[in-house]
C-alpha cells in the first residue's frame, strides 16, 4: 500500500512539473545544443564520445569552476568572505596542488573513464538525441545521485579518519588546513578510488542516457569545488538546495579534522551527532560577534 502511494505521489509530481514546463518559453539554446549533439554523434564513435568526451567535460568543468575562487584571492573586497582569513593561499601550495591533480586526473581517473564506453554498452545506455531525458528528469536524477554519493561519502570518509588508517591515506587531502577550490580533488590515489566509487553508484541506479554522466559530473564538481573554495559568498545559488552543507560546513572539517564528514548534505552528521563541534563553534562565533557589536556601539 505504501509503495503504491509513493508511486502515485511521484507520478503526480511528474505530471505537475510536465504541466508547468508546457507553459515555459522554448529554450533558445535547445536547437544549437541539438545541432551540436547530432554533429558529435555523426562524426565520432561511441567510444570516443564516452571516453574523450567524458575526459573533456571533467577537465574543462573542473578548472573553469575553480577560476572564480582563484580570482577571489586577488580581490581585496572578496577577502571579507574568506572563512579562514588568517590563512591566505600561497603560490607554492597551489602549484603543488595543480601537479598532484594532473597526476590523479590522467593516471588514476582517466583509466576509469576509459571504462565508460563498456559501461554504457553493458547497460544498453543510449546516446541519441531522441532518447535524451527532459531537463527536470535530469535535475531529479542528479539530485538522486547526490543523495546516494553523500551517504557513501559520509561513512567511507568517516572510516578514513580512523586513527589506524588516517595517516596512510586521507592525511594527504588534509595537508591544506585552509582549503581552496582547486584542492577539491587533491587526494591520495587510494582515496580517489575509495570515495570516488560513490560517484558511480548513482549512475548505475539512474542512468538512462549518457548525458546524465556528464550532467552529474558537472553537478558533483560544482558542489565539491564550492565547499572547498574557502569562501562563503552571499547569494550562492547552491544554498537554495535543501540541507546543502556549503563552504563553512566543510571548511570547519579541514580546520578541525573531526566531524562534518558528509560531502553535500547535513543530515547524516546531524543524525549521528558528528556536527556537534561545528554547532558549538558557530554559537561561540555568534557570541563573539555580539560582544564586538556591543563594544562598537
Amino acid at each position: 500500500m505504501a509503495m503504491n502511494d509513493s508511486v502515485n505521489i511521484l507520478n503526480s509530481a511528474y505530471l505537475a512539473v510536465e504541466y508547468i514546463d508546457s507553459f515555459l518559453p522554448d529554450n533558445p539554446l535547445q536547437q544549437p545544443f541539438k545541432n551540436a549533439w547530432n554533429y558529435m554523434l555523426d562524426n565520432y564513435t561511441k567510444f570516443q564520445i564516452a571516453t574523450w568526451g567524458s575526459l573533456i567535460v571533467h577537465e574543462v568543468s573542473y578548472f573553469l569552476l575553480c577560476v572564480p575562487g582563484f580570482i577571489f584571492q586577488f580581490i581585496p573586497y572578496m577577502q571579507k568572505y574568506k572563512i579562514q582569513q588568517d590563512k591566505p593561499e600561497t603560490w607554492e601550495k597551489q602549484w603543488k596542488c595543480f601537479k598532484t591533480l594532473l597526476f590523479n586526473h590522467f593516471f588514476i581517473q582517466l583509466p576509469l573513464i576509459c571504462g565508460t564506453y563498456y559501461f554504457t554498452e553493458y547497460f544498453n545506455i543510449p546516446y541519441g538525441w531522441e532518447e535524451m531525458p527532459r531537463w527536470y528528469i535530469l535535475v531529479a536524477q542528479c539530485f538522486g545521485c547526490a543523495v546516494i554519493e553523500d551517504a557513501w561519502h559520509y561513512f567511507l570518509h568517516r572510516l578514513l579518519h580512523h586513527k589506524r588508517i588516517y595517516k596512510y591515506i586521507h592525511k594527504v587531502h588534509h595537508e591544506f588546513v585552509s582549503p581552496f577550490g582547486m584542492q577539491a580533488e587533491y587526494a591520495h590515489p587510494l582515496e580517489t578510488l575509495i570515495l570516488g566509487t560513490g560517484f558511480f553508484i548513482g549512475i548505475v541506479v539512474f542512468c538512462n542516457h549518457v548525458v546524465l554522466l556528464w550532467a552529474w559530473v558537472i553537478c558533483r564538481l560544482m558542489e565539491t569545488i564550492d565547499v572547498h573554495s574557502g569562501y562563503d559568498v552571499p547569494l550562492n545559488p547552491l544554498h537554495l538546495v535543501p540541507f546543502y552543507a556549503g563552504a563553512r560546513f566543510h571548511d570547519f572539517h579541514h580546520m578541525n579534522f573531526i566531524g562534518n564528514y558528509a560531502s553535500t548534505f547535513t543530515w547524516w552528521d546531524r543524525l549521528f551527532g558528528t556536527d556537534s563541534q561545528f554547532i558549538a563553534y558557530q554559537e561561540k562565533e555568534k557570541k563573539k560577534q555580539c560582544i564586538t557589536k556591543k563594544k562598537a556601539n
